[in-house]
């Protein structure tokens, strides 16, 4: 590690509901993504990074503490469906931590944490609500402005400067502009949240001419039955109204989702321009990612709940840091994202020891630095347990060759991820699985029961994972 002469700033960029494979240096989806694939080539690029709850807000109050949302209570988000509760201002947060070791922290977009209490009430020293500026600045220049076509999305018809991902992007500069006035050459970090991708997707129609619907090439997943498959994942293309859509419908809506992602692109590359009009490019460590991935047509579904495909559990991560990650490099390991950077940023920042507070990641300190750890881990899991749409548990676990998802209410899912990657063949009663299964479902169990989800707490179901009580 090359020795620093001054503990590194932080830029942490987030974005809602990215594909993993929406991004151009992924190499898979035709979507143009210049300026992130530039930062991918400069710094550290992960294969298999995955998201351990694919909803906005308990994935972002997990990452705020550095837990899953199981242990905490965060078990969907506060603002649909049924009421629930939210991340207190007194549980433990990572940007506290780094304020001890010097560190001057600010935060810009989007929340999703806690309804009352905004991000100063989490160890954050400055905090701009972006969106609500850009909407009352939107609302006094275009009064008669418009949107129609509901989650579906349009073309924007807003100038290119005045959209929210520029917009965005304009005060996460300022915001480091004054983070870096003001810590006086002390390190800061600075959380930029931007609300796209999630839908509606409304580019504008420079960027939506990019991608004529007739080019953009069917998912792998799309020609989905859900034979043998739960109920409620063809029961969610009846809340959508989207059962009958085939290609031709879908098209139109993939292609303004890789629209926006472009059109986020240039606005990343613009707040990036400005870290480096500061000159600190040099002395920052610049973390991109995402809370979850979405499905956008995907197993001809929409949105990302009641389910744990690939589509919404693996998410992009990069990390840049000059001289200290070798340029170009890939990590093939699995990752947790938002359960690993909270271990990740202390080791950084060399915050005090965590005395009284378990994270559930690990750091990936040693990663960046081009170790292969001894004991990482061999699998990753999530979970998910209801949205606006009513109740439903699931806990997934995925290795490098099996996704074993159990509902603990209807059937179980078993994919072969080498043979089957778009995870269209539940093969759970393949009777050459069994021992396979056993092995996952006890595996599961251990890491549920001491990270705390008290799903796993009680014989009955304990039972269903250890004992195979499930059909």
């Amino acid at each position: 590690m090359t020795e620093m002469v001054q503990k590194p700033n932080m830029l942490i960029i987030m974005v809602d509901q990215l594909r993993y494979d929406c991004l151009g240096y992924s190499n898979q989806a035709p979507v143009l993504t210049p300026h992130l694939d530039k930062l991918a080539s400069e710094g550290m690029w992960f294969d298999r990074a995955y998201n351990h709850i694919p909803i906005c807000g308990p994935a972002r109050q997990s990452f705020v503490c550095g837990r899953r949302a199981e242990a905490f209570g965060g078990l969907w988000n506060f603002s649909l469906g049924m009421q629930i509760g939210a991340l207190e201002p007194t549980s433990y947060s990572w940007a506290r931590s780094l304020q001890g070791a010097g560190y001057r922290n600010g935060y810009i977009g989007k929340w999703d944490v806690h309804p009352t209490y905004d991000p100063t009430h989490y160890g954050y020293d400055l905090f701009v609500s972006s969106d609500e500026k850009y909407r009352e600045r939107t609302k006094a220049q275009y009064p008669e402005l418009a949107y129609t076509e509901g989650f579906f999305g349009e073309i924007d018809p807003l100038p290119l400067e005045d959209t929210r991902t520029h917009q965005t992007a304009a005060m996460a500069t300022a915001l480091m502009k004054q983070l870096s006035e003001e810590s006086a050459g002390s390190p800061w970090q600075l959380r930029v949240n931007f609300q796209e991708p999630h839908l509606p997707c409304r580019p504008v129609a420079e960027f939506a001419a990019m991608y004529p619907p007739e080019s953009i090439p069917e998912w792998g997943s799309f020609r989905e039955t859900f034979a043998n498959k739960p109920y409620i994942q063809s029961q969610q293309l009846r809340n959508w109204e989207i059962e009958h859509y085939d290609w031709a419908d879908w098209a139109p809506i993939v292609a303004r989702y890789y629209a926006i992602i472009s059109q986020l692109d240039d606005a990343v590359g613009k707040l990036l321009a400005g870290l480096d009009a500061l000159g600190q490019s040099e002395n920052t460590v610049v973390i991109f990612t995402t809370d979850h991935g979405d499905m956008c047509g995907g197993h001809r579904m929409l949105d990302k709940h009641y389910v744990l495909y690939e589509d919404v559990v693996k998410v992009p991560l990069i990390v840049r840091w000059p001289g200290v990650i070798a340029p170009g490099s890939r990590c093939e390991q699995f990752v947790q994202t938002l359960l690993d950077l909270p271990p990740t940023l202390l080791a950084i920042s060399e915050a005090e020891p965590l005395v009284d507070h378990r994270l559930h990641g690990e750091s990936l300190l040693p990663l960046l630095l081009g170790a292969e750890p001894a004991g990482w881990r061999e699998e990753v899991v999530a979970s998910f347990n209801g949205a606006q749409f009513g109740l439903y548990t699931q806990r997934m676990i995925r290795t490098r060759e099996w996704k074993y998802i159990w509902n603990c209410t209807d059937v179980d899912e078993l994919y072969d991820m080498y043979h089957d990657p778009h995870e269209l063949h539940n093969v759970i009663h393949h009777p050459a699985n069994k021992t396979v299964l056993a092995e996952l479902r006890k595996r599961l169990y251990h890491i549920l029961y001491e990270d705390g989800d008290g799903i796993v707490q009680n014989d009955w179901m304990r039972d269903q994972l250890l004992e195979g009580r499930k059909g």
